[in-house]
């Protein structure tokens, strides 16, 4: 990825220091850990689970309606403002502030941008407490971006996605969440989940979660459209990245066996598929999950 020339984002929040697993939830013990496993193969999201494990209420969906000036930047201080890794996610949240403004502004809004908070081993959110066991995630109810940079290292020894653009994809999925959440569409989906049975919850999961990848590729073909930002290898990168978290090839890795029922992500193909729409569309019309029905 060329991102020399990116605008360097200021809603980064690196909280590293900040010995998050002293802080409420003191961190994640074997019991934690076997009742995540539990609840992943229940569809139940991990962020929700271990907030409920802590005493905490159920994250309220956020509406969106924030003032178009929205909540002050923070900016990174200290030595982490010279990290490699600090300044890459800077500039890859900037770009997707960048190409999700531009998009706002045609509708005639103004992009309230997520903050993106870097931590180590475990964080609080208004979402409840999370180990990075949980991986990267988005709370509405702070509309915050979550990432434990260890992640990367295991995208790519243990998932076999490695390269920048994977990482990219990665933000750009959790920042597809923050649009939709924007949008409504989280707040219609919640509403669906809870009319529905265990199945049907878990299938619109797979289509809010399919379409955070779809919403990725569309911010991929418009950063690059502007901005040249990709170089050869890139997209696959990004493919074998939205692949690799397919909830078949997780199931069939970490238990021998697939378990349909229980998918809350989308197979590797459909989050592939659905990444390659948003990307080849450029549009985020052609990313309608919710009606492409059983033919995801």
């Amino acid at each position: 990825m060329k991102l020399d020339d990116s605008r360097r984002s200021d809603n980064v929040e690196d909280e590293r220091g900040a010995g998050g697993g002293g802080r409420r939830g003191a961190g994640i013990g074997i019991g934690t850990i076997a009742v995540l496993i539990i609840g992943y193969f229940l569809g139940i999201n991990p962020v929700t689970l271990l907030g409920l494990l802590n005493g905490d209420n159920p994250p309220g969906a956020a509406t969106g309606s924030q003032s178009a000036d929205g909540p002050a930047p923070v900016r990174v201080t200290g030595s982490s403002a010279d990290d490699h890794q600090v300044d890459f996610v800077r500039a890859v949240l900037g770009e997707t502030e960048d190409v999700w403004g531009a998009y706002f502004q045609q509708m005639g809004h103004s992009y309230v941008p997520p903050k993106l908070v870097l931590f180590t081993g475990s964080v609080s959110s208004a979402c409840g407490f999370a180990s990075a066991a949980s991986g990267p995630f988005y709370c509405p109810g702070d509309q915050r971006v979550y990432i434990d940079l260890n992640f990367y290292h295991q995208l790519a020894s243990e998932f076999g996605a490695p390269g920048a653009f994977a990482q990219a994809y990665v933000i750009a999925h959790e920042v597809g969440h923050h649009v939709q959440n924007l949008l409504g569409i989280s707040a219609q989906a919640d509403q669906a989940q809870a009319a529905a049975g265990r199945v049907g919850a878990n299938h619109v999961s797979i289509e809010l979660e399919l379409q955070a990848d779809c919403f990725a590729g569309v911010w991929a073909e418009q950063a690059n459209s502007a901005r040249k930002i990709l170089e050869p290898g890139d997209l696959q990168q990004g493919i074998q990245a939205a692949s690799s978290v397919g909830d078949d090839t997780l199931q069939r890795r970490e238990q021998g066996t697939v378990v349909p029922d229980s998918f809350t992500h989308g197979t590797s193909a459909q989050r592939v598929r659905w990444f390659r729409r948003g990307f080849d569309s450029g549009k985020i019309e052609a990313c309608d999950t919710f009606g492409a029905g059983a033919s995801l």
